[in-house]
């Protein structure tokens, strides 16, 4: 069964840094593309960061350009959210998802195209 685990979540003050990771188990890690999304209290899930299979391309929301960073770690099956200089408005539940997807693919930030989501780690910035 195929399972995403986040961690790393917690309560930070504004401009410090959290690091999210997420454990896949159940399928095939390198068949899939990688992404973090989140959703604010009252407002829809939107995309953050996403990450090639082969981890060569990122995409990121403009939002978090430049202080969030997104990585992943094949021989552990685990995608990372670096999270620097935050921010009140970067409180959220935060998911990490899978995209079954070709190698050559570019990355996507279409949350439907997300075959698999994690339940979810809580971030909470405050001033």
């Amino acid at each position: 069964q195929e399972q995403l685990v986040e961690s790393g979540g917690g309560g930070v003050q504004a401009g410090g840094s959290l690091r999210l990771s997420c454990v896949v188990s159940g399928f095939t890690f390198t068949y899939y593309a990688m992404g973090w999304f989140r959703q604010a209290p009252g407002k829809g899930r939107e995309f953050v960061a996403t990450i090639t299979r082969n981890g060569r391309s990122t995409v990121y929301a403009d939002s978090v350009k430049g202080r969030f960073t997104i990585s992943r770690d094949n021989d552990k099956k685990t995608v990372y959210l670096q999270m620097n200089s935050l921010k009140t408005e970067d409180t959220a539940l935060y998911y990490c998802a899978a995209d079954r997807t070709i190698l050559t693919a570019p990355p996507t930030i279409s949350q439907e195209e997300y075959d698999f989501w994690g339940r979810g780690t809580q971030v909470t910035v405050s001033s």
